[in-house]
């Protein structure tokens, strides 16, 4: 499928550049890649063309709080839609807008800007929305560094006093996009630091994880001049499983390091691709099939809890075991319980990994409960 990328905000933008940069190697899934901040020097940093890169509104706009931000953000969505036209969104199956929560740029201005997409293209629009660290909002937690979108000052690597209404602006924006975003895809930056990272040093690799699960997912149904997939998972089939009702929607990913070629006569001389032992393939790719599931989701929870599941394979066509796909599809319907489940394969010939994506749909979290509790506390 051909996926339309916005960032919007500080954080928004660096996922948007990550997402650009994940892209994989004789593939597309992107249509274009937009960054809409209101600090200059944010946009900058980014690796956009500067066609894809606008700066809209004034900073100033955004510093009496969420409620002052959201009217803002909603006298720009006319003109955001505008810049988009810079690229070819009428060529996009589908709109990806990414934002950091907890902030004021990205969330007083995406649920104006989704609902401008809905209302202009019929294709559906997804959020992908990162979820604020204890340390952001809480004192108690932890030093703050910067992740997110909320800090100017972060984007240098500088500390920066805790945000104690970031936890109240997340749900508030959540809440707003509820029956506007065809669904939404946490990524909970709490469950991602490691023990005594700072959020600021976290930043790039959480960013990479997440454009690495994002690719693995949508870029399924990609053009790509190399094999075409077995089974190819389109536009229709993500939509099939999260569904146009704002479903909570977690990702997960794992991957294996194969070996592709071998060498005659053991001297590492005139390499050949590999023939791969059935035993060999089907064990890689359980392998990653049950660690996607099992693993690390964007947002963590109980697989049992999804409504519906898709699961992608990928990696060099000769690794992609027919058989072990099909028993991964019925790992994920064991999984989470339901018969709501779709699979597809994502052939990479040059790639080195055998992966799998996988998307858990409709989920509960506690995650968003503690959120909702701190977000009571701190009124």
């Amino acid at each position: 499928m051909q996926l339309e990328v916005i960032g919007v905000g500080g954080a928004g933008c660096r996922i948007a550049d990550a997402i650009r940069a994940a892209e994989p190697a004789g593939g597309s899934f992107l249509t274009d890649v937009f960054a809409f901040d209101t600090d200059e020097a944010d946009l900058q940093r980014t690796v956009l063309p500067e066609s894809h890169r606008y700066r809209y509104g004034a900073e100033s706009a955004f510093d009496d709080g969420l409620e002052a931000a959201t009217e803002t953000g909603q006298e720009h969505a006319a003109e955001l839609l505008e810049v988009l036209e810079r690229g070819s969104p009428t060529e996009a199956d589908a709109f990806l807008v990414a934002v950091g929560l907890g902030g004021v740029t990205g969330g007083g201005t995406v649920p104006a800007l989704v609902a401008a997409l809905q209302r202009t293209y019929d294709e559906s629009v997804y959020v992908l929305a990162t979820l604020p660290a204890d340390r952001e909002f809480d004192p108690n937690a932890g030093e703050p560094s910067g992740l997110g979108g909320g800090s100017r000052k972060a984007s240098a690597g500088e500390n920066t006093p805790p945000r104690p209404d970031a936890a109240t602006n997340a749900v508030r924006t959540l809440e707003r996009l509820e029956g506007v975003a065809s669904a939404i895809v946490p990524f909970d930056n709490e469950t991602w630091l490691r023990p005594g990272e700072e959020l600021a040093d976290a930043r790039d690799r959480s960013n990479r994880a997440l454009a690495t699960r994002v690719a693995a997912v949508f870029a399924g149904g990609g053009e790509s001049d190399g094999p075409v997939a077995q089974t190819v998972i389109d536009a229709s089939d993500i939509e099939r499983i999260v569904g146009n009702e704002s479903a909570i929607v977690t990702l997960g990913y794992a991957e294996q390091t194969v070996e592709t070629t071998s060498s005659k006569f053991g001297l590492g001389l005139l390499p050949t691709e590999r023939e791969v032992e059935a035993r060999e393939a089907v064990s890689a790719v359980e392998t990653v099939v049950r660690k996607g599931i099992r693993g690390k989701l964007t947002l963590e929870c109980e697989p049992e809890t999804a409504a519906r599941g898709l699961l992608i394979v990928g990696g060099p066509p000769a690794w992609l075991n027919r058989q072990a796909i099909a028993e991964g599809r019925r790992t994920l319907e064991s999984a989470i319980g339901g018969s709501g489940i779709l699979g597809g394969d994502a052939p990479r010939p040059d790639g080195e990994t055998v992966f799998a994506g996988v998307v858990l749909a409709d989920v509960e979290s506690d995650r968003l409960e503690e959120l909702r509790a701190a977000a009571a506390r701190s009124t």
